[in-house]
């Protein structure tokens, strides 16, 4: 069978949203491939790469794949893979990610692309791994598709990216499987870079910023607010309190779920893309206290039953011994994982979501462009339901980061006398 590609047009909606019912049934958890609205806005979004894969003989669509951008952040991400059922196994998605990802770096615009691939079948990582995507992690529960799934995380650079890493030289102890799964795995180079000490209680200095989730701006700032990404940051001056032992706290949290109103407020109170990085992220939910202390602002996504966290308003450590609250609040909204991202370098924001039972899950080396450097970036998730790796089919580009998620899992949430190794 003869395919073509092509970029979709406004016409190929209707079959489009037919291919991808074919292909995953009502249980699809991405708008573009159910919603008109956002399927027409990205097909006409000028920074956006969608094709579409149709045989020569009839016209009949039988493949579609997308690259959304970030160009301010100079990121992008693959979704939406799709081959149709009876048109498998002939390397029509190994085509369509080689020419989509090659049209979105021909633009100059983007430093990296990444990816989700589903774990039902080890087909998608060889896909993606034969078109220069390597892994970079597994998201244990990270969508409900066919029930809740486990996703690996995957990433293409353009060329010279990697070897303008700004370096990092120490970190918490909790991260170092996932930093040898990347070095053995992919071969980014962590041989160096060393365990912290465990922090020690300090009651007369403040509590430093989470700069990963959210602004440096507001009142109160730290030194650890203004250095600049890549700079080693000392330890927090809180206790880590494994989540085994700490005492759970219950934060009363009120729930706004009013996406053009969020936006809004989002964009007024950060109104520098620097201030929250979120790339590809728009925040539709907001969690705040009720007597105002905090705002976190979040994208929620009840059809994947997952959630990212953005930022927090006025200051990231407002809403630290908040996040078990967090957890409670966004599970009765229906979102059962919760993700964010925190630089590698950032001391004090990786040891809040360590001590809140966040685990790493996927590093992201060479994330973020800060001048002619790049900075690596750590993506911790947590999850309230059973992980259940059976199911999955991990290949063996993968394979070392559930090992290193499992490490971390267990340092985290088993007492260290029941851990053996």
């Amino acid at each position: 069978m003869t395919t073509t590609l092509r970029p979709a047009a406004p016409h190929d909606i209707a079959e489009l949203r037919q291919l991808y019912f074919e292909v995953y049934g009502h249980g699809y958890p991405v708008a573009l491939g159910s919603d008109p609205t956002e399927m027409h806005r990205l097909i006409t979004d000028p920074h956006s790469h969608w094709l579409v894969a149709r045989r020569a003989d009839t016209g009949e669509l039988v493949g579609s794949v997308v690259v959304q951008t970030d160009p301010g952040n100079r990121l992008g991400k693959l979704v939406g893979l799709a081959v149709h059922p009876e048109h498998r196994g002939g390397g029509l998605a190994g085509r369509l990610t080689g020419a989509v990802t090659a049209d979105a770096f021909a633009t100059g615009a983007l430093d990296s692309i990444h990816t989700t691939v589903r774990l039902v079948t080890q087909a998608p990582q060889r896909v993606v791994a034969r078109n220069g995507y390597r892994p970079l992690g597994l998201l244990p529960n990270a969508a409900d598709v066919s029930g809740c799934e486990t996703l690996a995380l995957f990433a293409c650079y353009a060329e010279g990216v990697l070897e303008r890493r700004e370096q990092v030289t120490a970190v918490p102890r909790e991260l170092l499987p996932l930093l040898g799964a990347a070095e053995e795995s992919i071969g980014i180079p962590y041989t160096g870079t060393l365990a912290l000490p465990a922090p020690v209680p300090d009651t007369d200095r403040p509590l430093p910023q989470l700069g990963g989730i959210g602004s440096t701006g507001g009142t109160g700032g730290t030194a650890l607010a203004e250095a600049p990404p890549g700079t080693l940051l000392t330890a927090p001056a809180v206790t880590h309190a494994e989540p085994r032992t700490r005492p759970r706290t219950r934060t009363p949290m009120e729930v706004i779920t009013a996406p053009g109103f969020v936006h809004r407020r989002f964009r007024e109170l950060f109104p520098d893309p620097a201030g929250a990085y979120s790339p590809l992220r728009t925040p539709n939910t907001v969690l705040a206290s009720p007597d105002g202390e905090f705002e976190i602002y979040a994208d929620l996504d009840r059809a994947a039953g997952s959630c990212a966290l953005v930022a927090v308003h006025p200051h990231p450590w407002a809403a630290t011994g908040a996040l078990d609250s967090l957890m409670t609040v966004l599970g009765r909204a229906g979102a059962d994982y919760v993700e964010t991202l925190v630089p590698l370098s950032d001391t004090a924001g990786l040891y809040a979501f360590l001590a809140s039972g966040f685990v790493p899950s996927a590093g992201y080396p060479a994330m973020r462009r800060v001048g002619d450097r790049f900075h690596d970036y750590v993506l911790l998730s947590r999850t309230d339901r059973q992980i259940d790796f059976r199911s999955t089919a991990v290949g063996p580009l993968v394979r070392p980061y559930q090992s290193a998620y499992l490490t971390a899992w267990a340092s985290i949430y088993l007492p260290p006398h029941e851990v053996v190794r």
